[in-house]
């Protein structure tokens, strides 16, 4: 599958907000939200510092892109995230009309986008978008590797 430029360029960004996740110990997800080729937020995983399970990177993001937006609909944007949504994320991602969702790696454990479940192909939701994985999926497994590799 051919990666678009712009692709390859927000999930580096992602990369980046992953890495600040392991520096304070968190699960290394990152995630930015993109509207019009600019990011308007960007978040990391917090749910250890937070004490708070729904403190993923692709909710944080959210959040701040609609404070940003002034909107809690984000159609014309485009969520880039190191790996696979889950079932919550993929959730907020629809609820929030998000365009697209492109991601890293898949999640063979809790992936919400077609490797456990896929969310999105559910006709039967009000909203639907579409999905790319695969992206820089190479550093994006080694991230999330090496960071539970070091952990055990």
């Amino acid at each position: 599958m051919a990666y678009l430029v712009n692709d390859i360029f927000f999930i580096k960004e992602a990369l980046k907000e992953a890495k600040k996740a392991v520096k304070s110990g968190e699960v290394p997800v990152g995630c930015v939200i993109v509207k019009d080729g600019k990011i308007i937020s960007r978040a990391h995983n917090l749910t250890i510092r937070k004490n708070d399970p729904t403190a993923h990177a692709e909710i944080l993001a959210i959040k701040k892109a609609a404070q940003k937006t002034g909107n809690y609909r984000l159609t014309n944007c485009e969520m880039y995230v190191t790996i696979e949504p889950c079932p919550m994320c993929a959730g907020a991602a629809i609820w929030s009309r998000m365009k697209k969702i492109i991601f890293g790696v898949c999640d063979e454990k809790s992936g919400a986008c077609g490797s456990v479940v896929n969310i999105m192909d559910n006709k039967k939701l009000n909203h639907q978008m579409k999905i790319k994985g695969g992206v820089l999926s190479n550093e994006c497994a080694d991230l999330m590797k090496n960071f539970f590799r070091k952990r055990r």
